[in-house]
């Protein structure tokens, strides 16, 4: 018997989770994500597709029921870097974002809301599945360099530089438009994450991800590993975090005594709680330090 045929094939990540808390419990927060990333995007296309105008605009700057105006603060950086003065409207609105991703994590915008998490989670998805390897992964801190630059040209040009480019807006026109520049850019960021580095995109380049990383600083709501004394280190975990350096601090003790997972960049997904089949991990604030 050949050695290929003796190796233990390693069991597909989350089968553990599945086989003790069943299909459902094993993916209730990636169904709840889902839910969220979907409805939000409805909601924006029900206005120009069925006329219903429960929300005009797109994740850049909208107003809901022609009340609640929501705005990007990234957008609005740029707008001040490239010296426009904007409405009162907007500041409003970008007033209320920056609270709500103070509170609960600025990551949480990428995992929960942006639509183009979807097509980096298929093809991080598709990657584990065709068993692809290696690849040019840039440094995490690129895409810091790349927000700089960023306000950098809004400033030089007095434009809204980045919007030309953005593939969340790109993904929302190129919905209510059809086919086009959009799913060129969308597409080439599926291949990029496929082809040539594993969650490059939101985990190293994206100046958007970048900027509302600096908004998880504080935030009140964080994942812990809780109950590491249980873990088999069988590192699925590791495989489906979309930025796993954020685990290991937290829960192989590595620089810090706590078990909350306290890292920026963790986007609170809850992917971790879903694939641990010992229950590791669970949702708590950023002040539970407990273990049990």
């Amino acid at each position: 018997m050949s050695a290929a045929t003796t190796k233990t094939a390693r069991p597909r990540i989350g089968a553990e989770a599945i086989a003790g808390k069943g299909w459902l419990g094993a993916h209730n927060w990636l169904i709840l994500r889902r839910l969220s990333q979907l409805g939000i995007l409805a909601l924006f296309l029900a206005g120009p597709w069925f006329g219903v105008w429960i929300v005009k605009g797109n994740l850049s700057s909208s107003l809901t029921l022609d009340l609640l105006p929501l705005t990007d603060p990234f957008l609005l950086a740029q707008s001040l870097a490239a010296g426009t003065l904007p409405y009162k409207e907007a500041l409003i609105g970008a007033g209320i974002v920056v609270a709500f991703y103070l509170a609960v994590g600025g990551r949480v915008f990428c995992s929960w809301v942006c639509p183009m998490n979807l097509v980096t989670d298929a093809a991080a998805w598709l990657r584990r599945r065709l068993g692809l390897k290696g690849g040019k992964i840039p440094s995490g801190d690129t895409r810091y360099w790349l927000l700089g630059f960023m306000l950098l040209a809004a400033f030089a040009t007095g434009s809204l530089a980045w919007e030309w480019v953005n593939p969340v807006s790109m993904l929302h026109r190129g919905l209510i438009f059809g086919f086009g520049l959009a799913w060129g850019i969308v597409g080439g960021v599926f291949l990029y994450d496929l082809l040539i580095a594993t969650r490059g995109w939101c985990g190293h380049l994206c100046p958007m991800g970048a900027f509302y990383s600096l908004l998880g600083s504080t935030a009140l709501v964080r994942v812990s590993a809780a109950h590491r004394s249980a873990c088999d280190d069988c590192m699925d975990c590791f495989a489906v975090c979309p930025e796993p350096q954020v685990i290991r601090p937290a829960l192989k003790a590595a620089g810090q005594d706590h078990p909350v997972i306290l890292d920026r960049n963790c986007t609170n997904c809850g992917r971790c709680i879903d694939v641990c089949g010992k229950n590791v991990f669970r949702i708590t604030t950023r002040f539970d330090r407990s273990e049990s």
